[in-house]
């Protein structure tokens, strides 16, 4: 993911956001000129000192665990399509599982910044587990047997995930470049869910779905 480009989508947001931090402004600014010229090594150590640099304060506690949660669940979301795609479940050719692709790499984009922020926050990102459970514990056995099951997970997973973004987006308050950040992920969560919503209806699954998320449970699994 370039780091840069967040940063230059951040500044359309917020167009004046350079010469209110003024006069830190230049320590935002030597960010953009050095970018081109870092290892990728050396990326999260940079991107933390211009957050450093900026804001003339370490990162607060609370916003790491934020980002930690954030990638605990970008964990989660990348290795469930990992292993649905890597399995013997039948993903039809074509659109499909084009589309599914580019959501998982989507995830692993989101697991690689959130990472990248962490560390250049002086914390160390939280691991991936070991394994993972599906099923949840046998109640969806086939999901990576059945492709409707998959789907309803999947619908499950990306909801739980827009929610979770919004509901702890408030803790990021005062911290507008994480904020913006965090919310960036967000709207991708939501079209991710929106277009899981979408290949359900087109496979005749939960015709009473809407295209967005509702405040109750229309994935069609029961609980």
């Amino acid at each position: 993911m370039k780091i840069v480009n967040i940063l230059e989508d951040i500044e359309k947001v917020d167009g004046d956001i350079y010469e209110r931090l003024s006069p830190r402004r230049k320590a935002m600014k030597e960010f953009f000129n050095i970018g081109s010229k870092l290892a990728a090594a050396a990326m999260p150590l940079a991107i933390g000192s211009m957050f450093n640099k900026a804001y003339g304060q370490s990162v607060p506690a609370g916003v790491v665990a934020v980002l930690q949660y954030a990638l605990t669940l970008e964990h989660l979301e990348y290795n469930f399509y990992k292993a649905g795609l890597a399995s013997a479940l039948p993903v039809p050719a074509g659109a499909e599982r084009t589309a599914l692709e580019a959501i998982r790499d989507s995830e692993l984009k989101h697991v690689n910044f959130l990472k990248t922020v962490i560390t250049g926050a002086g914390a160390m990102p939280v691991n991936e587990k070991a394994s993972y459970d599906f099923t949840a514990m046998g109640n969806f056995s086939t999901v990576f047997s059945s492709y409707a099951t998959f789907l309803a997970v999947a619908q499950v997973l990306e909801d739980t995930g827009v929610r979770a973004y919004k509901g702890r987006a408030g803790e990021l308050k005062g911290q507008k470049v994480y904020l913006t950040a965090a919310l960036g992920i967000h709207a991708v969560e939501a079209r991710h869910a929106a277009k899981i919503r979408f290949i359900r209806r087109m496979n005749g699954q939960a015709a009473t779905n809407k295209p967005w998320i509702s405040g109750g449970n229309d994935t069609g699994i029961a609980g």
